[in-house]
């Protein structure tokens, strides 16, 4: 229709027929409208593959940036409340006159602390073990010696903690690490016993393992996610189930359900939180906690798609529910049932809304099917409202992928994920990545017991 005919000298009839065509050539060009871009603030597109901000001017840009610092004075710069060694300095005379100045006229005028590194240089012990033959039974006998001081490998679980850290915990390649190992430790090791090293310690990490697998398999609440990894130039698939104690991750060719029913065996946790993919609905548990991080990305792509009846409002609700958790302690119980029945009722208005835009309807169909999984975190304050915590688990692996590429064999891919079990599940019990891993191949000391 290239021009309007006059609408006075239509009949009835043909009006009708004018709205028709107009109606359907309002439909064509609707499909032919481009669907908005997704980022990372209306989908789960990382930050890192979103829009980059662009600098108009880039030498004013430069010109804004705090300067630093050049020649400060330590004045007040306490770093440490127990330092190592304190050197006092006081006036003897005066500069001036020569007089004679006493502790009593001493006064504090400045205090601060100086930090160093003492030369790092390996500590080596040699074992020196004797035995003989009994002169009464001709047996032959060897002393014992400590734990920990078995004949085999040379390097101690200290050396051990520290390679599996840079390797697993900082992405350094073992090239990287032969020579950091000799300059900064004074450490020769090649990187054949760099290898070697690490098979070791992923034998050694096992009964770790297998204890956090225990104790997730006994969990009440249970948090998943999954991430791809690339082994042997293939792509599979890294699993996360974690919860406030502790965090299990494994590497698996399939993203499949599978996974889950391997990973929980019989066991039916209280709360499964998760997102919206489809092996995640498998899950074994009672209830089920959906990540509504996700759903807030995913209205706001329905309203940057055009609706304006159904996305708008979900969204606000949403975030009404997240702003009643964060004063969830505060409230009375009387009042958190206020709350609970208040969102529920927008929650049917909203449900009863007709959206007209194909992003609106999607996701108003969605959250028909979801409505008893949306709110769960507001009748248990233990459940969270989303899987950040997860995702925050699986962040360094994400980052480990782009830096080394992947994992060339299975024993690699295996450790890794048993290095991640070890320190994500440290982490909850305040301990560094270093001190984690310590404390998992200390023969003496379990972090993570099997009972």
């Amino acid at each position: 229709m290239k021009e309007l005919p006059d609408i006075k000298e239509l009949d009835a009839e043909a009006k009708d027929a004018l709205i028709v065509a107009l109606w359907e050539e309002i439909q064509k060009l609707r499909q032919q409208v481009k669907k908005p871009k997704k980022t990372s603030k209306n989908s789960s597109l990382p930050p890192a593959k979103g829009f980059k901000a662009q600098v108009k001017n880039p030498d004013k840009a430069s010109e804004s940036k705090r300067a630093g610092s050049i020649g400060r004075e330590g004045g007040g710069r306490l770093l440490s409340e127990n330092p190592d060694q304190i050197i006092t300095a006081q006036v003897n005379s005066c500069q001036e006159c020569g007089t004679k100045l006493g502790e009593s006229l001493q006064q504090l005028i400045q205090r601060y602390d100086k930090i160093d590194i003492p030369p790092i240089q390996p500590v080596v012990t040699r074992v020196e073990r004797y035995g003989c033959t009994c002169p009464g039974c001709g047996h032959k006998q060897i002393a014992a010696v400590p734990v920990g001081m078995e004949p085999g490998s040379p390097f101690g679980p200290r050396i051990a903690a520290l390679v599996t850290t840079m390797r697993y915990g900082h992405g350094i390649s073992y090239s990287r690490m032969q020579q950091m190992l000799r300059e900064v430790f004074g450490l020769e090791m090649s990187e054949g016993a760099i290898a070697n090293l690490l098979s070791r310690v992923k034998e050694q990490l096992q009964s770790s393992v297998d204890g956090i697998m225990q104790r997730l398999r006994s969990s009440r609440l249970v948090c998943s996610d999954e991430t791809s990894a690339r082994v042997n130039g293939k792509n599979q698939w890294e699993w996360v189930f974690q919860n406030d104690q502790v965090c299990l991750h494994v590497i698996r060719p399939s993203r499949g359900g599978d996974v889950i029913r391997e990973v929980m065996a019989e066991h039916r946790p209280k709360v499964w939180v998760s997102d919206l993919f489809s092996a995640q609905k498998t899950h074994p548990a009672e209830d089920w906690q959906v990540c509504l991080a996700h759903q807030l990305r995913d209205c706001q792509y329905g309203i940057d798609a055009g609706d304006e009846i159904f996305a708008p409002i979900m969204k606000r609700i949403l975030l009404r529910a997240f702003v009643i958790h964060r004063r969830w302690s505060e409230l009375a119980v009387s009042t958190q049932y206020q709350y609970r029945l208040r969102l529920s009722r927008e929650l049917s208005q909203a449900l009863a809304l007709s959206p007209l835009q194909a992003d609106g309807v999607r996701l108003q169909n969605r959250y028909r099917d979801l409505r008893e999984h949306l709110f769960l975190f507001l009748e248990d304050s233990t459940i969270p409202p989303t899987n950040n915590s997860s995702e925050q688990a699986l962040r360094w692996s994400v980052i480990f992928r782009k830096v080394t590429n992947g994992f060339r064999s299975d024993w690699g891919r295996d450790l890794f994920a048993a290095v991640r079990s070890i320190v994500n599940t440290g982490k909850r019990q305040g301990l560094s990545a270093f001190e984690s891993i310590l404390t998992a191949l200390n023969p003496l000391e379990s972090l993570f017991p099997l009972s």
